[in-house]
């Protein structure tokens, strides 16, 4: 079972929250915590991430299937966001256990396979010499020299557990490597969910393309496409209070 972090109310159908690569339930701790005002949400910290379990495989079908287990022993049907990573885990599930899912929301991803890959950030985490590291200061110096980017080294950082003897990642980085291939791509996947389901973008990221929406629209034919202006693909992060207000939006209040 994956580990889960639940904020609100103990009644009420739950909003579950799946992160996405190099992520964790507590980066979503404050949009958790706003969107829980009225219903419980529970988010995750997916396999081989945080303190999840660690598996061989990082597929969607197995990411669908650990979310259906958190969905499951939270009563058997949730409103499900996912962001990039969860947002396609999350797309898997709703197309083949519609029944598990209410409202679909996905996050700045769409159900296609794309040209890049991030295992330079894999690189750049195992090039830090955790022996030497004693404080998070530490680890950023010993990354600017691979991530020049202040906000994604902060990211990256969030996964660093300097309590452990020596610091370790929170991270199983060897099988996210090797499956980086499949975390960037899109399964071949039949079925349709037809229930309400929100595209949620910003505007400065090109994840999810006009011409990736006929083929949104075949699998989710319901779905409805919001915008978060001056954001990127980090929109939760960057705009969160324009973040919540659509999903809040969208689930009704």
């Amino acid at each position: 079972m994956l580990n889960t972090v639940r904020y609100g109310p103990e009644s009420g159908q739950p909003l579950v929250i799946a992160h996405g690569l190099f992520g964790s339930a507590r980066n979503w701790g404050a949009i958790s915590r706003r969107l829980s005002e009225s219903r419980p949400v529970i988010a995750v910290d997916m396999r081989n991430h945080g303190t999840s379990p660690w598996f061989d495989s990082q597929s969607y079908t197995d990411m669908a299937a650990d979310l259906s287990g958190v969905i499951r022993a939270a009563g058997g049907r949730a409103d499900l966001l996912g962001h990039s990573m969860g947002g396609k885990a999350a797309m898997v599930l709703a197309l083949t256990r519609p029944e598990a899912v209410d409202h679909l929301i996905v996050a700045d991803i769409a159900p296609v396979a794309y040209g890049h890959t991030l295992s330079h950030l894999i690189k750049a985490m195992r090039a830090v010499d955790l022996s030497a590291v004693s404080t998070r200061r530490d680890a950023d110096e010993q990354l600017r020299a691979w991530v020049a980017d202040d906000a994604t080294r902060a990211f990256l950082l969030q996964s660093l557990d300097l309590k452990s003897s020596p610091p370790r990642w929170r991270l199983n980085l060897d099988v996210l490597d090797a499956e980086m291939g499949r975390i960037t791509g899109f399964p071949e996947i039949g079925g349709r969910f037809d229930g309400p389901t929100l595209f949620v973008t910003g505007q400065n990221s090109d994840y999810v393309r006009p011409e990736y929406h006929p083929r949104i629209l075949e699998l989710f034919p319901n779905a409805q496409f919001v915008e978060i202006p001056d954001a990127g693909h980090w929109l939760h992060a960057e705009q969160p209070r324009a973040f919540v207000s659509a999903v809040q939006a969208f689930l009704g209040g």
